[in-house]
């Protein structure tokens, strides 16, 4: 019998109407994946920009979190459609290419998703997890029901762009990145400036006007309520490494022994 593959992050969308919120994996683990796909949480994004994932550290991921009712999106770490068919091969279903700061760049990185005639992506399938080693029935002809596209503007030119870039065709949400947008504006650091957010509402309402879905992260639950409130459809909530890190933190300020006061011993 063939096989199925689950609902792209896109049809998750249209089917609901309330938003959905997710957590980045940033620490290469497939363990801390798995666990972070039973919370209950609808969505994660494994993070091969910044994170160190690499092919074999994201394959094990995705089939870590696999037997779970969560979506999962994979952040390429460039727009190399050599990257881009390689991280699609590996069955990632729903893509994040960072740094997309125009409509001829999104058009690029749509036709690296899709398959000839309409694009650039190598046909590898039967070698490949993507199409379950040509288990899943008429995957080549199915292909762009199996994938979603997600673009991430984060820069000023971005912004300016946002409405073009959103408008492309094969382009499904655009995720608005404030960290770097703050960079780019000349506030590093400073991603809750009232200047870089009123940016961010600019990408939101130049994205929502075209009719797509736009996201953002925001680890301050503040900030996200308030991104929610704005009509952010993705808001990832936190990340796993953070978790890890704010929560050791506070209970060592608890219950530390000061032990760990010495930091030149490190």
């Amino acid at each position: 019998m063939p096989l199925r593959l689950s609902p792209t992050l896109r049809a998750a969308l249209a089917a609901t109407d309330r938003p959905l919120a997710g957590l980045w994996v940033s620490s290469g683990s497939p363990l801390v994946a798995e666990i972070l796909a039973g919370s209950g949480i609808d969505w994660l994004l494994i993070d091969q920009e910044h994170g160190p994932n690499d092919l074999p550290a994201t394959l094990a991921q995705l089939q870590a979190v696999a037997g779970y009712p969560v979506r999962v999106m994979v952040r390429v770490p460039s727009d190399d459609p050599v990257v881009i068919k390689q991280v699609l091969d590996l069955g990632a279903q729903n893509l994040l290419v960072p740094m997309v700061s125009s409509a001829a760049q999104a058009e690029r990185v749509v036709r690296a998703v899709r398959y000839p005639p309409r694009g650039v992506r190598g046909v590898g399938s039967a070698l490949a997890r993507s199409a379950r080693w040509n288990r899943v029935d008429e995957y080549l002809v199915d292909a762009d029901t199996h994938v979603s596209l997600f673009v991430q503007v984060e820069t000023v030119a971005g912004v300016d762009a946002a409405t073009e870039i959103a408008g492309v065709d094969g382009v499904d949400g655009v995720f608005v990145g404030p960290s770097d947008l703050a960079a780019s504006m000349g506030l590093l650091g400073r991603q809750t400036d009232p200047d870089v957010t009123a940016a961010v509402l600019r990408a939101f309402d130049a994205v929502r006007a075209v009719g797509k879905p736009v996201g953002v992260n925001a680890f301050d639950p503040a900030v996200a309520q308030a991104y929610l409130d704005a009509g952010a459809g993705l808001v990832l909530v936190g990340a796993d490494v953070a978790l890890l890190a704010r929560g050791s933190e506070a209970l060592a300020a608890r219950f530390g022994t000061g032990i760990g006061d010495d930091r030149d011993s490190y």
